[in-house]
């Protein structure tokens, strides 16, 4: 397990967003006191949560953009990790998308609470619960087994996703808006997907 952790931790990217992480948290920890801090930590958690799903379902998974930018963006974002499931290169979010996401998450936080100690901490939860995704999602892509069932259960789904059907199973660390929006199946329930692998010839 050791030697997965380094190779998660080292990764370029992953590296930045940890930096990121503690320099939030830096900033954060002078305000522990305050029951406001752990309600924007806890909304930020909720966001990261929330726009994983909205955000592999609804964008990742797009109609196949017929502009050659529009394309060559997305197949980096998404299509090309479902061609090559395993490259790290394609298996973590480039800074170049999520760093400006989560400026602008904060910036929204700082327009209506008016507070940069309450941004901060929000984006403290945010990238906090971000980086907890790409651990999870790494994990589902690695030969590790995991401990708990729900470790498992996520893991099983994911990997259903990718090689079963693409249109099921967008939950990376949960399963709980795939389960209220009609996108949880057993493996047994769903056909197999002809364009799982690739993306970019669905019709």
């Amino acid at each position: 397990m050791k030697k997965y952790v380094k190779e998660f931790a080292a990764f370029p990217d992953i590296m930045v967003m940890l930096i990121i992480f503690l320099t939030c948290l830096a900033f954060t920890i002078f305000h522990v006191l305050h029951v406001g801090t752990w309600i924007a930590i806890a909304i930020g958690m909720l966001t990261y949560a929330t726009s994983e799903y909205i955000v592999h379902r609804f964008l990742f998974h797009i109609k196949t953009p017929k502009n050659p930018f529009l394309l060559k963006v997305i197949k980096r974002l998404h299509y090309d990790h479902h061609v090559d499931p395993n490259d790290l290169k394609l298996l973590f979010l480039p800074l170049w998308f999520s760093i400006p996401g989560f400026v602008i998450y904060s910036l929204i936080v700082f327009s209506i609470a008016k507070s940069s100690a309450l941004a901060i901490a929000f984006a403290t939860g945010l990238v906090a619960y971000f980086l907890f995704y790409e651990w999870k999602h790494y994990i589902a892509h690695k030969p590790i087994k995991p401990r708990t069932r729900l470790g498992k259960n996520i893991k099983k789904h994911h990997l259903l996703h990718h090689f079963m059907n693409e249109n099921y199973w967008f939950g990376v660390t949960h399963t709980s808006f795939d389960k209220t929006l009609g996108t949880f199946k057993e493996k047994d329930e769903v056909e197999k997907s002809a364009t799982a692998r690739n993306l970019e010839n669905r019709v």
